[in-house]
């Protein structure tokens, strides 16, 4: 690895009228764009941008609502939907990068990512997949889910809809502790649940607009699933499982396998819902050789 390369660079970028905030690093090669889940950022590759932007233009993004963009009143004008962020990614390529990109993406991000390959197929040339988001509280995926789960899914989700329920919520959830332990949740190795991980997940959630945004999301029970959208890719698509998630099940991630746009899964033992944070050592090398290929069978 270059010292050169060891630190991104953090900018912003304005978005219809807002402020976005997104990191890069590498200035050779095809550009890859990478895109957080749910409550992280652009921090969540800090261990993977170094060493793609020794290949690659490598880029980080904060979704909109997230991290340290900005994150204005859901509906007001923009709502948290994955059609909004979809266009953001596209409109960045067009604006930033220039030029068509991968796209890497972990969990919702991976929604994301294919929500753009199918809006905007000539601004998309791959899509690298980490434990995408199966969203088992979709009301399509109701009969999937235990029945308690059913019966209790929309009533949380109607008390949260309170402003003054779901903010007490939030803070209570927005804690060193309660992130702590939920990370501990979702990675199985304990020593990647770090102090620098922690402030990570907790300073974008103290900003202004953090809770309106999250509560948003909770109660976002529509929309596209994996399965909606990977018929339509047009672009190649590479998935990389931590087979020990409690959240995204590899059982139902294999099934996403099976589409016709997928060239190749990677399960991960030992590994949970955040490949890239817990395991670069295994998830880079996986992303360089996928991409290098692909853009020497392009060439």
């Amino acid at each position: 690895m270059t010292t050169a390369l060891a630190t991104p660079a953090t900018k912003t970028w304005q978005w219809q009228g807002f402020s976005i905030r997104y990191q890069q690093l590498g200035g050779v090669g095809a550009p890859v764009l990478c895109i957080h889940g749910f409550g992280a950022s652009s921090d969540h590759w800090r261990k993977n941008l170094p060493v793609l932007g020794e290949n690659f233009q490598a880029y980080a993004i904060d979704l909109i609502g997230f991290g340290l963009s900005d994150k204005p009143t859901p509906n007001q004008p923009l709502a948290y939907t994955f059609e909004t962020w979809g266009q953001q990614i596209l409109d960045f390529c067009r604006e930033v990068i220039g030029q068509p990109a991968y796209l890497v993406a972990n969990s919702i991000g991976c929604i994301v990512a294919l929500q753009a390959a199918v809006d905007g197929s000539d601004w998309v040339k791959g899509i690298v997949m980490l434990n995408c988001s199966i969203r088992l509280l979709h009301e399509r995926r109701r009969a999937e889910i235990p029945w308690h789960q059913r019966l209790s899914t929309p009533i949380v989700q109607k008390i949260l809809g309170y402003p003054q329920v779901g903010r007490f919520f939030f803070s209570r959830i927005a804690q060193r502790q309660v992130i702590r332990n939920l990370l501990g949740q979702a990675y199985r190795r304990p020593e990647a649940v770090t102090n620098e991980l922690v402030e990570a997940i907790l300073n974008p959630a103290l900003t202004v607009g953090a809770a309106d945004v999250f509560l948003a999301f909770v109660r976002y029970s529509q929309g596209p699933l994996p399965e909606d959208l990977l018929p339509q890719a047009q672009c190649p698509v590479w998935i990389i499982w931590g087979q020990d998630d409690p959240w995204e099940p590899v059982a139902l991630g294999r099934k996403l396998a099976d589409f016709p746009a997928v060239r190749a899964m990677e399960e991960l033992p030992g590994v949970g819902h955040c490949p890239q944070d817990e395991a670069p050592e295994l998830v880079n090398p996986l992303v360089l050789g996928w991409l290098g290929e692909a853009e020497s069978v392009g060439a």
